[in-house]
């Protein structure tokens, strides 16, 4: 994005309501690593992206940033905590985290600021800098079954830089922390990569042959660099603006990948990526065009679908996003998933993104979260659907360390069409509480919806819900599937979450139905 149109709102939001899901108990259904996509380190076939195993992923995923702001940290911990956040992206759908960062977390005594560590929230974060507070997020997004892509998004927190360096910033300090983070996550497969360098603009070049422009030359260096270290790690290369005389968005165009191609040390590593925008970030020609938005394959051909189109590496549209207020921002958001391709239809033979953001402080586009930083922005979200994709196997019992009990039922037993629910209270601050509902398919046949019941024995009301409709008549709560989570296979599972009030309850016996 534009990072001089970038409005970033640090002012620290209340504690709110904070949405949890995916506690440990929704660990206990998840199949094998050898039997789900994405074990393992990462490598590239034509333009997909194949797991250890030689398995097709897709990364449907969210942006994260903070890390490289002041503030030295992910934003929104102010609100919440750490593992809360990452548990709603997980409930959501969204299978990878990319954390932007600046080299300025690198240097000595830069600490990490605008944490909140009151009421049991981020305990496990003080006392650490920048870079152990992002271990603990990749531990974290790891046990959930979340990657995560390194993103160097600015030399230091002043500000976006148009080349991968700067006076003050070399080239050699750039590509020394690239290897000390290649070198730090070594042997965790969580992090499958890193982006090179965040939106590389006029004057960067690509294939003019100059060093001190050329950014083709430059991530060859750089990506080489990060391989000699940890030759497993997938490299993301973003484009520029400019290629013979044709603009487009900061780090969009990769017009010139047909004609210099990045080459790599280490074979199949090369991910290209494209960051594209509606008009909240800036008006482009295209959006003015009388055939809008008939016209937007054709402009996303050009700059960098026809990379993906003619087999020659994977495409990752690293950042897109909107506010959605304009007619024409919406119009855009719903032609570009199209063009993305549908997980239903293509499976993970698709274009991999990362929406931005999580955050709802990014002034020209909001984000996924309202400004409560717990509400999701359904509109929104629900634009992303048919592209999100399956997570991949976790490392360990992530999913929640917050109190409670959990509480199960059965839908008719072991027959072809049956299913069963737990519901699990991830968070209980008295005078609300967050649970997750884990969705098992107990039966022998795909089915293609469900239904839960309960009935609370106290005066309990549903606040909020995700990834499920519900209706509550008294203390009976009734919650069904949402559109992309309603087919179950044999032996798989589905789930929800949502916050409720007042906390303190028994946790009630649940009735699952299948359709």
């Amino acid at each position: 994005m534009f990072r001089s149109l970038r409005k970033v709102l640090c002012a620290a939001a209340a504690a709110l309501l904070v949405p949890l899901a995916g506690v440990t108990t929704a660990h206990a259904a998840v199949p094998s690593a050898a039997a789900t996509p994405g074990a393992g380190y990462w490598h590239t076939s034509g333009r997909q992206i194949l797991d250890a195993a030689g398995q097709p992923v897709r990364i449907a995923g969210i942006n994260w940033f903070g890390f490289e702001t002041g503030n030295h940290v992910v934003h929104g911990l102010w609100s919440r905590d750490y593992k809360s956040m990452i548990d709603q992206m997980k409930s959501l759908g969204y299978n990878t985290i990319r954390l932007p960062y600046s080299d300025d977390i690198f240097k000595a005594g830069t600490v990490p600021n605008s944490i909140d560590f009151s009421g049991g929230k981020n305990t496990d974060l003080q006392g650490l800098d920048s870079l152990q507070v992002m271990d603990k997020l990749v531990a974290y997004a790891g046990q959930d079954g979340l990657k995560v892509i390194l993103d160097r998004h600015r030399p230091d927190s002043a500000g976006q830089s148009a080349l991968w360096y700067t006076s003050s910033v070399p080239e050699s300090t750039w590509i020394a922390n690239l290897k000390s983070l290649a070198n730090r996550y070594r042997g965790q497969d969580t992090v499958i990569g890193i982006d090179l360098h965040n939106e590389p603009h006029d004057p960067a070049c690509w294939g003019c042959g100059d060093q001190a422009t050329d950014w083709r030359l430059a991530a060859q260096r750089a990506g080489n660099a990060v391989l000699s270290v940890n030759p497993d790690l997938l490299i993301f290369v973003e484009g520029v603006q400019s290629y013979n005389g044709v603009s487009g968005w900061w780090g969009g165009n990769l017009m010139g990948v047909a004609q210099y191609p990045v080459q790599l040390s280490v074979a199949n590593r090369v991910v290209y990526s494209a960051h594209d925008y509606a008009t909240s970030v800036a008006q482009q020609s295209w959006f003015s065009d009388p055939s809008f938005p008939a016209n937007m394959p054709g402009v996303w051909d050009k700059y960098w679908g026809y990379i993906f189109r003619q087999n020659i590496a994977p495409v990752w549209v690293g950042e897109f996003g909107t506010t959605l207020q304009s007619t024409v921002d919406q119009k855009w958001l719903a032609a570009l998933v199209s063009y993305l391709r549908p997980t239903s239809t293509y499976g993970a033979d698709a274009f991999q993104w990362t929406f931005w953001s999580w955050n709802p402080n990014s002034g020209d586009t909001g984000g996924i979260l309202k400004d409560d930083w717990t509400t999701v922005d359904t509109v929104k979200d629900g634009y992303l659907a048919s592209i999100k994709a399956p997570l991949f196997p976790g490392t360990g019992t992530g999913g929640g360390t917050g109190g409670g009990g959990t509480g199960g039922g059965t839908g008719g037993g072991g027959g072809t069409a049956s299913c069963s629910a737990t519901y699990t209270v991830s968070s209980d601050w008295g005078s609300g509480f967050n649970a997750d509902v884990k969705v098992t398919n107990t039966g022998t046949t795909a089915i293609s919806g469900w239904k839960v019941t309960w009935t609370w024995s106290g005066s309990q009301k549903v606040t909020s819900m995700w990834n499920a409709s519900y209706t509550q008549t008294g203390s009976t709560v009734t919650a069904v599937n949402a559109d992309h989570n309603g087919t179950v296979a044999a032996g798989g599972s589905a789930g929800f979450g949502f916050g409720g009030a007042p906390g303190g309850g028994a946790v009630p016996t649940l009735t699952c139905t299948a359709a």
